[in-house]
């Protein structure tokens, strides 16, 4: 197994710095790199730019207008992108719903979702979880009913991300009750504009606005909007779940946050001397830089697999949690190199002077808020205490 590049990815690696470092905005850069807030339009501007040069979909097939990158090059360009500062693809449209449509969609929606998609003029949001229905997805409630040539759904949805931007939902819904609870779910699209969808924010503790409540009374929903066949919904669930645990591992991100760290380690001061010398803390930064390099030996195994076509199993559960688990230790040990400058400056409250002076280094403003908003990477795309029962079931065979 040759985890090195061939000289045609290393040329490829070339070409995509290339591009990200000419054609990425430097205000949308900077803002990533500091931990800074992004709007809607900040990641519309990076993903419009990327549709232009035809890289906007690198998993998808040529004929749908993917970029049709081997697991390898797509790595590299995740890279790339995490290495400049780039933001993330918003991946609710192009790296979830898109292959699903692409693999069990209708030839409708192929020709009328995926060139929407690639140019984002649809923004997509998931609807899967519900307040009884998290862990254990098929517990699900919300119901479509078949009516003539429309499915009218009824429900909640909650933990949506981004909701109030959206434009679509992929929702899966309730469409029987007979049999195993599975076997009644179907995969409905859904314009978020219709009458009777509603949205309602929910505040995270780090203050933001990136998750909802979404309701749904009487929604009709045309039923050329259902993806493959009735009930079979779950099947593609499984489906778009492995493309989201495949990318949030998030290794060129870490490796990115994990120079943040040494960085922060060197401008602060303990007794005197930057804390990257304290031999204690820079232990504890070695122990997550190597369990970051093992993190990427994994992930280049697996890309080294499937450039010779096997299929990813159960290793993808082991790239989401070791890697969110990675996430979380970085978060964490920002926090405690800038102590109590990590705490959140809160203007109204506190007034603009409430430590003193001042309130610490720039860079220490967004930590707290990175810290709390991390907190759920180990539980989205299925818990890491679910993702170790795949492990234990399929890799130790327990």
């Amino acid at each position: 197994m040759d985890l090195n590049y061939s000289p045609q990815e290393l040329a490829f690696r070339d070409e995509v710095r290339s591009f990200v470092r000419s054609r990425l905005p430097h205000e949308i850069s900077r803002k990533v790199l500091e931990h800074k807030r992004l709007g809607r339009d900040d990641y519309l501007v990076w993903q419009k730019l990327l549709h232009a040069q035809g890289w906007m979909a690198p998993n998808w097939p040529a004929q749908y207008g993917g970029a049709a990158w081997t697991a390898v090059q797509q790595h590299i360009f995740d890279e790339e992108c995490a290495e400049a500062g780039a933001p993330r693809i918003i991946p609710f449209g192009v790296n979830m719903v898109g292959p699903v449509i692409i693999a069990f969609g209708s030839a409708w929606q192929k020709q009328h979702y995926l060139p929407r998609i690639l140019s984002s003029e649809d923004w997509w949001c998931q609807g899967y979880s519900e307040p009884g229905a998290g862990s254990d997805l098929a517990s699900l409630k919300t119901r479509a009913e078949r009516r003539g040539e429309h499915y009218v759904v009824n429900g909640q949805k909650t933990w949506t991300t981004l909701a109030q931007h959206a434009d679509m939902i992929f929702c899966l819904v309730r469409t029987a009750s007979t049999g195993k609870r599975q076997e009644g779910i179907s995969f409905l699209l859904v314009d978020m504009r219709t009458p009777g969808v509603n949205v309602r924010p929910i505040i995270t503790l780090d203050g933001e606005h990136e998750v909802n409540e979404v309701w749904f009374e009487d929604v009709e929903v045309p039923v050329e909007n259902l993806v493959g066949e009735e009930g079979r919904g779950w099947t593609y669930a499984k489906f778009l779940l492995a493309h989201e645990r495949s990318g949030i591992a998030g290794v060129g991100a870490s490796k990115r946050e994990l120079r943040m760290l040494k960085y922060i380690a060197s401008q602060e001061k303990r007794s005197g001397r930057p804390l990257i010398e304290d031999v204690r803390f820079r232990d504890r930064i070695a122990r997550v830089e190597i369990d970051l390099m093992a993190l990427e030996i994994t992930n280049l195994r697996m890309l080294a697999a499937e450039r010779e076509g096997r299929a990813p199993g159960a290793e993808v559960s082991m790239l989401k949690i070791r890697g969110t688990d990675i996430q979380q230790t970085l978060t964490e040990l920002m926090m405690d190199a800038v102590g109590p400058y990590a705490l959140p400056h809160l203007p109204d409250a506190w007034g603009d002077h409430w430590l003193g002076e001042h309130v610490g280094p720039e860079y220490a403003a967004p930590l707290a808020a990175r810290y709390f908003n991390h907190r759920k990477v180990s539980i989205y795309g299925g818990s890491n205490e679910i993702q170790r029962n795949i492990v234990a079931q399929h890799i130790l065979g327990l």
